[in-house]
This record gives structure tokens, sequence and C-alpha cells, in this order.
């Protein structure tokens, strides 16, 4: 890869080498860090979890077993082994030591880590920050007691200290530079910190890679693309990192969006919110927490917080997963999908993005720039059926937007996910809705056309007719819902 500069641990390195080096070998072969631990290898258990903090001074929990070093460019990187200052443990450590927290240990850094990013943050939602990360030895109540004996501790120096020297940081070579002369190259950007000569041990990974490119605008990366339409874009990385950790693929050519501020941009306009592609989904989930509360809800469920702050809207839809749970629910909030090839713009509604399994409309040198849906669909719900409540693949999800008129059914969308081999509505079932009234009677009479919509399959996580009557079932939950019944376990009890 093209070389880049971050700060580790408050000090400036330089990396280089194969472009899907991922910072977990990085810190653990190169910099004998080895405090971050590999467990699953593919962003699950949260023993690699590191603290990440972005040139605007946003501070992340993420892991990095699924984070290359091209988007560490111009950040900050914090392990366990920099959180202690002058001898003194960083709060949540000590809290962890003081209510036992610790076992076996092999968890422990991960935890210790998201819980110090949480921390800073100010967070006190602490099953919901600690769920990315796993434990076999303490049963959780150890861990969580420590991290609420933490709340209100002071902040450690090293935050502000980090941000403050980001702000003359050369992030190296980036952008345009694997365009630039080897000499040009070189050179520190003027009036910005030299780089500090790496001090590490080990070797670089030896995958027969081409540089990745770091863009730092759109414009850059369309240009670009055009000429490379076979290259690899990577926003987050959580899908694209399992394709190198478990499936040992080499990327001959890879473009590292991160640096593309203009992606990550969030605009309200005439009834409709647009997401530009590299928004993740921890800022998805803070947008539609109002307008869509079981959109939020459900983007909570799928990825822990290493992974939403890590995944993007963009590439959630780029890699068309028929299992994917965006899909659905935009899809029946008839969203609209922005793709850009050089200067050439087009857009096309969601469910025509979908074209078959692994296949989307976009063509060579295309990528995927935003994706944008209306404001305030008060009916609209999503739901996901999982074996594991949180952070499991989906066996079904369903989505459903019905608009009612005087009694009467006007409008209904719907979108499905793990029904077929891409996200899609049930146009069969949509019909046999419309101009009827709304009434269980109606929602009854209209379920058998969700067997015209689909042929599920049955796999390790469902059979086809499970899958079946699941939709059928969030179907039926969804009139019970809008109609003021109580659908919850929670809410029975209450």
């Amino acid at each position: 890869m093209t070389e880049i500069a971050f700060l580790l641990n408050g000090e400036t390195v330089r990396a280089g080498g194969a472009p899907t080096r991922s910072l977990l070998d990085y810190l653990r072969e190169q910099r004998g860090l080895t405090g971050t631990k590999e467990g699953c290898n593919e962003g699950d258990c949260g023993a690699c979890t590191v603290i990440v903090t972005d040139p605007e001074g946003g501070l992340r929990a993420l892991n990095a077993c699924i984070l290359f070093l091209p988007q560490l460019a111009g950040r900050a990187v914090r392990t366990v082994e920099g959180l202690a200052e002058g001898g003194a443990l960083h709060p949540v450590q000590r809290a962890m030591v003081e209510h036992h927290g610790s076992q076996c240990g092999f968890c422990t850094p991960g935890f210790v880590m998201a819980m110090a990013a949480a921390h800073a943050q100010g967070r006190t939602d602490h099953d919901d920050q600690l769920a990315g990360n796993l434990c076999r030895c303490t049963g959780y109540a150890p861990i969580i007691r420590a991290a609420e004996a933490a709340e209100g501790a002071p902040l450690p120096a090293w935050i502000e200290s980090d941000r403050e020297k980001l702000k003359t940081l050369a992030p190296a070579q980036t952008g345009g530079a694997a365009t630039r002369s080897a000499d040009a190259a070189a050179a520190p950007a003027a009036g910005r910190a030299p780089y500090e000569p790496e001090t590490g041990r080990g070797t670089d990974a030896t995958l027969t890679e081409a540089p990745g490119f770091i863009p730092e605008t759109a414009d850059e990366l369309a240009a670009w693309y055009l000429d490379h339409p076979d290259a690899t874009l990577i926003a987050g990385a959580t899908d694209v990192g399992l394709w190198v950790t478990k499936g040992l693929r080499a990327l001959p050519e890879t473009a590292f969006l991160n640096r593309c501020e203009d992606l990550k941009t969030i605009t309200r306009a005439d009834g409709r919110i647009r997401f530009s592609a590299g928004v993740t989904m921890t800022r998805v989930l803070e947008a539609l927490a109002a307008p869509y509360p079981s959109y939020a809800e459900m983007v909570r469920r799928y990825g822990s917080v290493q992974v939403r702050n890590a995944a993007t809207i963009g590439g959630s839809l780029a890699n068309g997963s028929p299992i994917g749970d965006n899909a659905p629910a935009l899809i029946a909030l008839g969203a609209t999908i922005h793709l850009r090839k050089g200067d050439a713009r087009r857009e096309l509604p969601l469910e025509d993005f979908f074209i078959d399994y692994g296949k989307q409309d976009r063509q060579p040198g295309e990528f995927v720039e935003a994706v944008s849906l209306p404001e305030g669909r008060e009916r609209f719900r999503v739901y996901k059926i999982s074996k594991r409540f949180d952070q499991d693949i989906s066996a079904v999800c369903g989505a459903f937007d019905v608009t009612v008129e005087d009694g009467t059914i006007t409008h209904a969308r719907t979108g499905f996910g793990g029904m077929a081999a891409t996200p899609k509505r049930a146009k069969a079932f949509e019909a046999a809705l419309t101009g009827k009234p709304w009434n269980i009677e109606t929602v009854e009479a209209a379920l058998p056309a969700l067997a015209d919509d689909f042929t599920p399959l049955t796999d390790m996580r469902a059979s086809a007719q499970y899958r079946l009557e699941a939709a059928q079932g969030l179907a039926r939950r969804y009139f019970a819902e809008v109609s003021g019944q109580k659908t919850s376990v929670l809410e029975v009890r209450a």
C-alpha cells in the first residue's frame, strides 16, 4: 500500500506493505502489542477492540481484526497498552480489578477498550455498549458492575492530547499520492510534523496486491474508478474484512474510501433524508431514531457498537446480500439509490437495484454515492427474526408501510429479506391488501399471497416453511402493533 501515517498510543508511526494487512496483525506482529487479542478474527467477539480517534475528534471503538491499515491514515489508535498514564490505571481498568471482572483474562483487553470508549462518550447503556464483547468466564455481571463503577470518572488526558496531535499529523501519501512521484510522496506536507521511523519487528504481509488507493474526495474516487473498474472499494470493511481473514483472498486492487468526507454527509430537504454512502450505521441509527424508531432498533440489533461504528449504509447495499437487513427496510420505505460513474449520475428505486443473487444494477466503474428516503412515514415498521436476538444474521426480515384513509387501505409497501435470492417486495401481498378495509380479516385473507411472492429456501438458519410462516406472523404483528395492541413480551408483562 501507499505508506500511511497515524498515531499509535500517542506516537507517530508509518506503515506500508499489503493494503489488506489488518491492524490486528500489525499490532501483534510488527509492534509487539499483544494485549490486543485474536479471537474470532471476523468482528464478532470483541477481543481485538481498539479505540480510534478521527481527525475531527470523534472517538470510536472498532474491531482491529477487520480494520485494514489504510483505513487509519491520519487517525489515532489506542490499544490497551496505551490506556494508563503515568503509572495510574484508566478508571475502567481500576474498576475491573476492584470488581473482579477478569478471570482467564483473554477477553479482558477488549472489554476494557470498549468500556473506555463508552466512558469517554458518557454512555451508560452498558449492555448495548458491550454487546460486541464475549466472555466465557465471568458471566458478565462483574464486568457490568465495573462499567457502572467507572461512570463519571475523569477522562484521561490522552484523549485531548491525541486530538491535538491529529491537527498537525500528515496522513502520509494518501489521496492522489498514488499517482505522484516517489520523491514528492516521500516528503511530508508543508507545515506538518515529519514522520517518525517505525521501530517494530516482523515483516509485512506478502499478498500479491497493488498499492491501495486512498482518495480524498468522491471526485477523485470517480475518476480513478473509471480506470480501475475491477477494484474493490472498501469503506468499513465489515464484510470485505472476512474475505481476507476467512476467505484468505488477495485483492489485486483496492480503494479505501474513509478519507472521502463528502461521502459521509446527511442532508434533509423536501421531506427526504439523504445518506451519502460512507455514513456509518451508528450515524444512521442516530438519524433515524426519531422518525423511524423500529428501524433504529433493528440497526441496534444487527451489529455491535464496534461493527456499527465501521459499517456504512452504502456498503450494506452495494454488497447485495439477500439477508442484509437494511435493504428490506429501505425498499418498504420507497428509497432511491444514487449511483455515479465518472461525472455521470443516475438514480433508481432501490428495489430495482437488486437483479439476482450477488448481482446488482451497477455498471463497471460505477459506485453507490448515496441513498435517500422519505421522512415521516408514521406507520412504518421493520422486524428481524434471528436465532440470537443481537448480532445475528436474520432468518427473515420484514418491513411494512401501510396507509389507511377512512378505514380503507390506500397504500401498501413491503420489503423482505431472507425469502428470496434478493431483498424484494411482496407485490401480490400488497395487492391483496390495497383497497380493502383495514382489519384483521383483510390481513388474514391476504396472507396466502405471500406464497405467490416467495419460494424461500431451507438452510441452516431456517426451513422454507418456517420462513413463510414467520413472514405471515410478522404481517399479523404489524397489524396488531399499528392498531395499538401489545405485541412484545415486555408489554404484555407490564
